[in-house]
C-alpha cells in the first residue's frame, strides 16, 4: 500500500469511500434489475389470468350458441398468447423463461389448438363435454402460471438478499467513514482548536504537530508559521506601535493642515487676506523659519512679493520685485514639483540676501493652475532640510490649493465686473428706449414753443405748452417706473409674492384694478429667470398704463406643464398695422429682448376695442431652481 502521508485529504476519503460506493451501486443496480424482472413476471401472470377468463367466456358463448362474438374472442385469446410469447418491454411484460415454463407454455399452445378443433366443426356441440374440456384447458393454464410464480419466487428471494446486502454496505460504509473522518478530519481539527485556544490565551509558543501532508498538514504548517510570526511581532510590538502612532500623528497633522487651508480659502475674500493667512499657516505646517508668497505677472517676467512671514526687513525691501532669472526664486520654467536649494553650498554671491539672513535651505514650490504659473511659494530654513516624499506631497497639495484659490478670486472678480457691466448696459438700454425718446419729444416741443412765441400765436403756445406738460409727466412716470423696475427683488423660491407686489405698485400708480390667478404647482424658477419674468410683466403693465385706457388688468400664471404668464386688459387695443403705435413698439421690443435672454416665447395679440393680451411661455428647462434659492441682489446693483 502506498504511503498515506503523500495523499491529500480528498484522496484518502475517496479511497475509503470508493469500494463501498461501488458495491452499493452494483447492489442497487442488481436490485433494480430484479425488480424489473418481477414487474414483467407479474404482468405475465395477469395476462395468463386473462386467458383463463377468455376460455370461460368462449365456452359460455359456445354453450349459448352466440356464434357472432366467437371470432372476436378467439382473436383476443390469440393476441394474449402472442403477447406472452414475445413480451412487451413498454408495459413491461415478459415471461421468465426456463425449460419448465417453456414446456408448459408449449403444452398450453397445443391444448389450445386441440380445444379449437373440438368446436370448429359444423356438428352439434355437447355442453357437458365442452365444460370438461374448458376446465382441463384452464388447469393447463394454471400449471403455466404456477411455473411463472415459482420462477418469480426465486427472483423475490434474490431481491431480498440484495436489499439486505445494500443495508449492510450502508452500515459498514457509514461506520468506516465515521472512523476515517475522525482520524483524518476531527482529530486534526481538535489539535488546531487547542493550539488556537492557547494562542488566544497569550501562549505564542503553541504549535500543531504536522503529521501528514494533506490539507490539514498544510494548514498546521501555516498555523505554525503564523504563530511564529505573531511571536516575532509581539517581541517588537512596542516599537512598531510607537512607529505607527508617529505615522498616524503625521497624517493627522497633514489632514488638519489641509482642512485649515481649505477653511482659510473658503473664507478669504481678497488676494491680500488669502496670501497673509496662507503664509502664516504654511509656516506652521512646514516648520519653516520664513515664508514668501510671490505673485507673477501675465508674462511671468516679474515676481511681486505678495505676502511674507519671518523675512528680515532689508530682504523684504530688496526683494519686493524680482525679475525672472535674477535669483533662484522666481523661475517660471522650473519643474512642477518642489525644489530644494542648499543656499550655503551655492557659489558666493548667489542668493546673497538669503545667505546674509543665515538661511541654509530654500524649498521653492511653483503656484500653478492649469499649467499656468501664477506665482511661487518659498520656504526658508536656518538648517539643512530635505523634505520626505510625504512632506513634499503635502506642500505641493497646499500650493495647488493656493493657486486654485487665487484663480477663483480672479474669476469671481471678473464675474462681478461682467455683472456690473451687464446691468449698466441694461440700464443704458432702458434709458435709451424710454426716457431718451421722451426727452427727444420734449426737445421738439421746445422748438415748437419758440416758433409759436416768435410768431405771436397764443393758441399755438398753449397747445405746445400742454404737450410739454404731458411729456414732462410722461417722463416723470417713466423715471418712477424705471426705478421700480430696477428695485425688483426675488427673495423667495416662489414668484407669487413678487408678482403680487408688482400688481399692488401698479394699482397705486395707475388706479387700474388688477387680479392675479395662479394655476397648478410646478418647480420654482431660477432667480435670474424670475427677474426677467418680472421685468416683462412690468413692461406689459407699463404699456397698459400708457396706452390701453383700461379699467382692469388680469395676470394669469400657469405652472404646469410649463410656466406661462399672461397679462390681459380690457382697454382699447390696437391694430397690427397702426402707424401711430411707435412708442408701443419700443416696449414690445424690450419685452422680446428679455424673453429671448431666457429662451422664452413672447406673443402679443390685440384688436381695436378688444383689449390686449401679452403671453410669455418659458421653456421646460426654466424650472431648475435649487431647493433653497438664495436672495438675488437688486438688478441695478
Amino acid at each position: 500500500m502506498a504511503d498515506a502521508r503523500r495523499w491529500s485529504l480528498g484522496t484518502k476519503l475517496a479511497v475509503v469511500a470508493a469500494p463501498f460506493l461501488l458495491l452499493t451501486l452494483l447492489a442497487i443496480s442488481a436490485t433494480l434489475w430484479v425488480s424489473w424482472q418481477l414487474e414483467g413476471g407479474a404482468a405475465a401472470v395477469n395476462e395468463a389470468g386473462r386467458m383463463r377468463m377468455q376460455t370461460y367466456r368462449l365456452s359460455l358463448s359456445l354453450a349459448t350458441a352466440d356464434v357472432g362474438s366467437l371470432p372476436q374472442q378467439v382473436a383476443a385469446f390469440e393476441q394474449s398468447l402472442q403477447l406472452l410469447r414475445r413480451g412487451d418491454p413498454e408495459r413491461p411484460l415478459f415471461v421468465p423463461w426456463d425449460d419448465t415454463v417453456r414446456a408448459r407454455f408449449t403444452a398450453v399452445e397445443r391444448d389450445w389448438a386441440a380445444f379449437r378443433r373440438q368446436w370448429d366443426g359444423a356438428g352439434r356441440i355437447d355442453v357437458a363435454e365442452l365444460r370438461a374440456q374448458a376446465a382441463a384447458f384452464v388447469a393447463r393454464i394454471d400449471v403455466l402460471v404456477d411455473g411463472i410464480e415459482a420462477h418469480m419466487s426465486r427472483w423475490t428471494a434474490l431481491q431480498h438478499l440484495l436489499q439486505t446486502a445494500v443495508l449492510a454496505l450502508a452500515v459498514a460504509g457509514g461506520a468506516t467513514l465515521l472512523l476515517t473522518g475522525y482520524r483524518f478530519v476531527l482529530e486534526p481539527v481538535l489539535q488546531l482548536k487547542q493550539a488556537i485556544e492557547r494562542l488566544q490565551g497569550g501562549d505564542f509558543s503553541a504549535r500543531v504537530g504536522a503529521r501528514s501532508s494533506d490539507e490539514f498538514g498544510t494548514l498546521a504548517a501555516g498555523f505554525n508559521q503564523l504563530a511564529e510570526h505573531l511571536q516575532s511581532m509581539y517581541r517588537n510590538l512596542e516599537a512598531k506601535v510607537a512607529e505607527k502612532t508617529s505615522e498616524l500623528h503625521d497624517k493627522g497633522e497633514r489632514l488638519q493642515a489641509l482642512y485649515d487651508v481649505s477653511t482659510l480659502i473658503s473664507g478669504a475674500t481678497t488676494l491680500e487676506s488669502l496670501s497673509e493667512g496662507f503664509s502664516r499657516r504654511i509656516a506652521q505646517v512646514a516648520h519653516a523659519d520664513a515664508v514668501a508668497i510671490r505673485w507673477s505677472d501675465q508674462s511671468n517676467q516679474r515676481y511681486l512679493l505678495l505676502a511674507h512671514q519671518g523675512l528680515p526687513p532689508e530682504m523684504v525691501e530688496d526683494e519686493q520685485c524680482l525679475h525672472a532669472g535674477d535669483c533662484h526664486c522666481g523661475q517660471p520654467q522650473a519643474a512642477s514639483g518642489a525644489r530644494v536649494i542648499p543656499i550655503q553650498t551655492l557659489p558666493q554671491g548667489d542668493m546673497k540676501h538669503c545667505a546674509r539672513a543665515d538661511f541654509e535651505t530654500l524649498v521653492s514650490l511653483p503656484i500653478r493652475v492649469h499649467e499656468r504659473t501664477m506665482g511661487e511659494l518659498n520656504l526658508f530654513y536656518n538648517a539643512q532640510v530635505q523634505p520626505s516624499p510625504a512632506e513634499r506631497s503635502l506642500l505641493e497639495a497646499l500650493a495647488a490649493h493656493l493657486g486654485a484659490a487665487m484663480e477663483n478670486l480672479r474669476l469671481d472678480r471678473l464675474a462681478k465686473e461682467a455683472a456690473v457691466a451687464q446691468e449698466r448696459n441694461l440700464l443704458a438700454r432702458e434709458l435709451h428706449d424710454s426716457i431718451a425718446q421722451s426727452l427727444a419729444f420734449l426737445k421738439i416741443q421746445v422748438q415748437l414753443m419758440r416758433d409759436a412765441l416768435a410768431g405771436g400765436d397764443p393758441q399755438r403756445v398753449q397747445a405746445v405748452l400742454a404737450e410739454i406738460d404731458a411729456g414732462v409727466r410722461e417722463s416723470y412716470g417713466d423715471v418712477r417706473e424705471l426705478l421700480l423696475h430696477f428695485r425688483t427683488r426675488a427673495n423667495e423660491e416662489d414668484i407669487e409674492p413678487a408678482l403680487r407686489s408688482t400688481l399692488r405698485k401698479f394699482e397705486h400708480q395707475s388706479g387700474i384694478a388688477t387680479r392675479l390667478r395662479m394655476q397648478g404647482h410646478g418647480l420654482p424658477l431660477a432667480p435670474d429667470t424670475q427677474i426677467q419674468v418680472l421685468h416683462v410683466v412690468q413692461e406689459a403693465l407699463s404699456n397698459v398704463r400708457k396706452h390701453a385706457r383700461a379699467q382692469q388688468v388680469w395676470l394669469d400664471v400657469q405652472q404646469q406643464p410649463v410656466w406661462r404668464f399672461e397679462v390681459r386688459d380690457d382697454g382699447i387695443g390696437f391694430a397690427a398695422d397702426d402707424p401711430a403705435r411707435g412708442e408701443t413698439h419700443v416696449g414690445l421690443r424690450i419685452m422680446a429682448e428679455r424673453a429671448e435672454r431666457i429662451g422664452a416665447t413672447l406673443q402679443v395679440s390685440s384688436a381695436p376695442g378688444q383689449g390686449t393680451t401679452v403671453r410669455l411661455e418659458l421653456p421646460a428647462t426654466a424650472a431648475t431652481a435649487p431647493p433653497r434659492a438664495e436672495p438675488l441682489a437688486e438688478a441695478a446693483a
